[in-house]
Parts: structure tokens; C-alpha cells; sequence
């Protein structure tokens, strides 16, 4: 399980009149959370991370913000290398029946000075609750042991925390807006015969975001140039935010596709409703320019948008079903589920290239229907049935006057 403090989300919700008292630790199941971090740094906004990997958003966002926007690491096994606790049993054993350290080694099967490093460490004069050995002096093995486990404990005490002066001179220049990358350089070129002044630009960074590593005080986040509370995932320099995964891209469509003279090749879009909550899927046949909408009154997270297109793609003959081009949306993020349920093969356009869609681009006429600002989740099936209907049964230039209804009938006629 995954303990969240609750400091955040108690006062979002006492924010909302909702009572917190004696609650303390919000408990969350471990491997959601690490599915929903993974996630996260594929693109996904929080809120569809959140879907995918099973967490409420208010959870998601939770865990989000006391983590600082940073992904934490893993607890990693401890290396079989170090001595364990039942290892530390047999020294204490072995050394206070009187075993020298070599024999002791022997029979553990570890090198001598393991043993001799161990004894000197831990060796107290105290005589209470241990075993006496030679000179007086007692190994206690649970003692040693935690000390050891003290000691490997990451992270360490943050360099920041520890050092006032190094702390005022960071907060100091945040305040005037310096980057943590430019604090970073002057303080080894201000302090060059002071290592104990040097600190990474993401120490800094860290000790801003981080609750367990705060450092510095968090609101001076908002010196930042991004002015961020919340850390975003890094990203490669090759790589675009958001990028789905296994795209075939345009360029690599079938070359019939362009003249428009064979049927079945389709462009996909969503138009979007009232502060990004709501959608409704469009669909476009490049040479009849019949359209179909996708009733998605749940929002266009991945899986709903799966859903609803190979619903709708799977009324249709297959021979009508040949392409299907997108935009890199991250709505399209199951693209491959959709690819095999619709036996239909998808192609994402270059980014920011909108023109690669141009039956579909041009949404003039559904806002006519369906204006912008409007809550779009309010439309009913039927609805969006009747609109397609209306919009197919208007007759095109392009179409020499003729209507797309028109159009397609000739086409599942032959």
C-alpha cells in the first residue's frame, strides 16, 4: 500500500465544506499508483492517467502534489553485499563464544575484513542487555543492524536544510527571479573554496517541489519562469508531449488515398465542448465527405473514444473501411485496439500539420449545431444521428451539387 499524507487533500476538502477530522493517512494501492505514474510520463494528462491506472482524480491529484510533481523512487532491495540481520546474529554468536574474525568469516562465507569493519563499527562498552566479549566490549546484532539500515537510508538530509546560509543565499536569488541553473553556477564561482556551498540546479528544484525534502519554502515556486506548483514529467529533446506510441505516419498511407478516387478512407477529428470536458468524435470520408459523429457523453478519454469508433466503424462494409487518418491526440492513445477490433488501419498526421485532414478540418458547419463554450455531453445519440443526417443530406459544391447520403448510396450499390 502507498501512504499519502493528507495535507493537500484535507484542505481541498475542507475547501468544500467536507469534515476531515482524525484522518491522517489516505491509503492507496501501491500498484495503481506506480501505473499511474508511468503513465503520467507518456503524456497522458493527470486526469486520463488517472482513468487508465484505476485512481479517483482527486487521489491522482493528490498523490500529484504532496510528490511535488516528481516521480519517486522505487525502495530498492537491499544489495546482498551487506550483511543481513540473521548475518549479524552470527557474529554476535560467534564472537561473544569466542571466534576470531577469521573463522567467524569462514564460515559465513565472507571476506575477513567484512567481519573486522562490521566488530569495529558497532562494538559498544555498554553492558546492558548485550553479550560481553573481549576488553569489555558488547555487539548487540539488532542494534548494528539498524544502525546500518539508518545509514543507507535515501534520500539523505538535503544539503539545503542542513546549511542556514547556503539556504538564505538560494531563497535570495529565487526571489529575484534567478533560475535554480544560474544559482547553481555562481554559487561555485562565488564560494569556489567552499564546496559545502555547492548544490545542483535540481537539489534546488527539488527542495522546492518535493514536501519530504522542503528545504525551501514552496510558494517560492511561483519564481520560477514557469511559475509552476506541481513539477512536469521531463521530456527528451526528440520528443514530442504526448506522443502515442507505434504511430504509422501519413507518409506512409497509400498513395490512392490523395486523389480521393477510390472510397473508404476516412479523417477523424474531435471538436471539443466547454472548458476541454466534453467531445463529440467526428468522422469524414474523403471522397463522398459523408460524415458520422461519435456519441461520447462519458469524455474522450482513450478507452471511451475506443469504444465509440469501433462501434461506428463496424456498421460499415468493409470495403468501406480502408483508412483512417488522425491527428496525434492523445485520445487516440489505444489506436492499435482500434486498428484490430475495426480491421481498419490508422495513420496519424505530422504535428501541427492540420491541412493532412482537410475534409475534416473545416468544423464550420457542426458548429452551426453545435456551438462553441456549449456542454456537448448533453446530446443524446439520436441527436447526433439526426445532425449527421441533416449535414449528409445537403448537397456540396465539391460534390458537383450532389449530397454525400447521395453519394455513398451509389457507392454500397455497386
Amino acid at each position: 500500500m502507498y501512504n499519502l499524507g493528507v495535507t493537500w487533500l484535507s484542505q481541498h476538502l475542507t475547501g468544500m465544506g467536507v469534515a476531515m477530522s482524525g484522518v491522517r493517512v489516505l491509503r492507496v494501492d501501491g500498484g495503481r499508483v506506480e501505473s499511474f505514474w508511468r503513465l503520467r510520463a507518456t503524456g497522458l494528462s493527470t486526469r486520463w492517467a488517472a482513468a487508465d491506472a484505476g485512481l479517483a482524480y482527486q487521489t491522482a491529484r493528490a498523490v500529484l502534489v504532496e510528490a511535488g510533481g516528481i516521480r519517486p523512487r522505487p525502495a530498492r532491495a537491499r544489495s546482498g553485499r551487506f550483511l543481513s540481520g540473521g548475518e549479524r546474529e552470527e557474529i554476535a554468536a560467534g564472537w561473544a563464544g569466542g571466534l576470531s574474525k577469521a573463522e567467524i568469516a569462514r564460515r559465513m562465507g565472507r571476506h575477513p575484513a567484512t567481519i573486522g569493519r562490521e566488530l569495529e563499527r558497532n562494538q559498544t562498552r555498554s553492558h546492558r542487555g548485550g553479550m560481553v566479549s573481549r576488553g569489555g566490549l558488547t555487539y548487540r546484532a539488532s542494534t548494528a543492524h539498524a544502525k546500518s539500515v539508518a545509514r543507507a537510508r535515501r534520500p539523505k538530509t538535503a544539503r539545503l536544510k542542513d546549511n542556514a546560509e547556503l539556504r538564505a543565499w538560494v531563497q535570495a536569488r529565487l526571489q529575484k527571479k534567478w533560475s535554480p541553473r544560474e544559482i547553481a553556477a555562481t554559487l561555485r564561482i562565488e564560494f569556489a573554496e567552499r564546496p559545502e556551498m555547492w548544490v545542483s540546479h535540481e537539489t534546488i528544484y527539488q527542495s522546492l517541489y518535493v514536501q519530504s525534502r522542503g528545504a525551501l519554502r514552496r510558494e517560492l515556486t511561483v519564481c520560477l519562469r514557469t511559475g509552476r506548483a506541481v513539477r512536469r514529467p521531463r521530456r527528451r529533446s526528440d520528443e514530442r508531449r504526448g506522443r502515442i506510441k507505434d504511430m504509422i505516419m501519413i507518409s506512409e498511407r497509400p498513395a490512392e488515398v490523395a486523389d480521393r478516387a477510390v472510397p473508404g478512407h476516412w479523417e477523424g477529428d474531435l471538436i471539443i465542448g466547454r472548458n476541454n470536458a466534453s467531445a463529440i468524435g467526428t468522422l469524414v470520408e474523403r471522397s463522398t465527405r459523408f460524415c458520422m459523429l461519435l456519441h461520447l457523453p462519458d469524455g474522450y478519454h482513450p478507452e471511451q473514444v475506443q469504444q465509440a469508433m469501433v462501434a461506428q466503424m463496424s456498421r460499415l462494409p468493409e470495403h468501406l473501411r480502408r483508412s483512417l487518418t488522425w491527428d496525434q491526440g492523445v485520445e487516440m492513445y489505444r489506436h492499435a485496439d482500434i486498428s484490430f477490433a475495426a480491421d481498419l488501419p490508422i495513420y496519424f498526421c505530422d504535428p501541427h500539420s492540420p491541412w493532412q485532414r482537410g475534409s475534416n478540418e473545416n468544423n464550420g458547419l457542426l458548429r452551426q449545431y453545435f456551438p462553441k463554450a456549449t456542454d456537448l455531453s448533453e446530446h443524446s445519440a439520436e441527436h447526433l444521428d439526426r445532425v449527421a443526417a441533416e449535414l449528409n443530406g445537403r448537397p456540396r459544391e465539391t460534390l458537383g451539387w450532389h449530397n454525400p447520403a447521395e453519394q455513398l448510396n451509389q457507392l454500397l450499390l455497386r
